[in-house]
């Protein structure tokens, strides 16, 4: 086996660090949005507003994480980049506002 063959495998072996990494920041941010999930549903208090706004922005951020790190955007086209992005703002904010505003 010459180097020319297994030199392209090589580069193409995702880096393992990184996403082990991202994994435990993801697996972090599952613990502590599980952590602030508000308790009491009946009221819907100013508290609750802002928890659910938290918890929402931890979901923007597990989204793109996700899509960049385990579906392989990162390396892709900008405008694919550009794309995911705002559809994952577009669609968290959707959800805010119809939890927000029911």
């Amino acid at each position: 086996m010459n180097s020319q063959t297994t030199t392209p495998v090589r580069r193409m072996r995702p880096d393992i660090r990184n996403i082990a990494l991202v994994w435990l920041v993801l697996v972090a941010i599952t613990i502590l949005a599980w952590c602030l999930t508000p308790e009491n549903r009946g009221a819907g208090s100013v508290l609750d507003s802002v928890l659910v706004t938290v918890i929402v922005a931890l979901g923007i951020i597990k989204s793109r994480l996700i899509i960049r790190h385990f579906m392989e955007v990162r390396t892709a086209p900008r405008w694919l980049r550009i794309g995911t992005d705002v559809w994952v703002v577009v669609l968290w904010t959707a959800l805010l506002a119809i939890n927000l505003y029911r």
